[in-house]
């Protein structure tokens, strides 16, 4: 009986605190293609799975592309056109992230506005194939990853972490794309370092600013390295006074 007392008291417990988490509102920066970070915390869209950011896809010519570094620039040019955004909380995901159903500032759906561009795709494993229908769009349309041949983004991590996955319908290739990524990568030709100051604000430095060479990125803070000022910017960093 105790036993039991305790268990219905950690349910409740669980219960209150999802149901006690506020809604995450601000001006977000992109991780990837379904990550998001608002004031500090890491949101997980809720209901979708897009590429990965090292996630090679082949576009409508057979050429290799990093589709998870354009479905990250594409989310990132989509949320600056209306801000804040606004997550409301869903549950907390085995790493410790807020999963959230995300909306811009005008109301939009991001989770939809990402499968029906083709940018991301319907989750059925964790939403009942809420977002299917959008999904179908883009198909029809072949526009997004859609367009060429692809690997579902659970499987590719799986086959990454050598666990048995479906058959892929294209096997990432060893060698990697040319196209250098834009977002969260470190690469010896993106050269601009975003940093996360003490007090949460977002400064990216460029070579030949006063604290550029002292500036160190610890990507394990959200901090990351961009290839341009544009791609900054649309991230949410601003740039560095001097």
């Amino acid at each position: 009986m105790v036993e039991r007392d305790e268990f219905l008291k950690e349910v409740l417990a669980f219960a209150h605190l999802k149901t006690s988490v506020q809604p995450l509102v601000g001006r977000a920066s992109v991780v990837d293609g379904d990550t998001i970070e608002i004031r500090g915390e890491r949101v997980r869209i809720n209901g979708i799975d897009a590429p990965e950011s090292a996630q090679v896809c082949k576009d409508a010519k057979g050429a290799n592309y990093r589709c998870g570094s354009v479905a990250a620039a594409a989310l990132a040019e989509y949320l600056v056109r209306s801000s804040p955004t606004r997550c409301e909380f869903v549950d907390r995901d085995r790493y410790g992230r807020f999963i959230g159903n995300c909306r811009r500032a005008d109301g939009k759906d991001i989770a939809e506005w990402l499968a029906r561009n083709g940018y991301a795709l319907d989750w059925p494993r964790y939403n009942n194939g809420v977002y299917a229908s959008h999904q179908e769009t883009a198909k029809a349309k072949r526009i997004g990853v859609w367009s060429g041949k692809f690997q579902t983004p659970w499987d590719w991590r799986a086959e990454q972490r050598g666990e048995t996955a479906e058959p892929a319908i294209v096997h990432v290739p060893e060698e990697p794309a040319t196209t250098t990524p834009s977002y969260g990568l470190v690469s010896s030709s993106c050269r601009i370092k975003g940093n996360i100051a003490a007090n949460g604000d977002r400064i990216y430095h460029i070579p030949d600013q006063k604290f550029y060479a002292k500036t160190k990125v610890t990507a394990s803070k959200g901090e990351r390295w961009f290839c341009s000022e544009v791609d900054a910017r649309q991230a949410g960093w601003r740039p560095a006074r001097q």
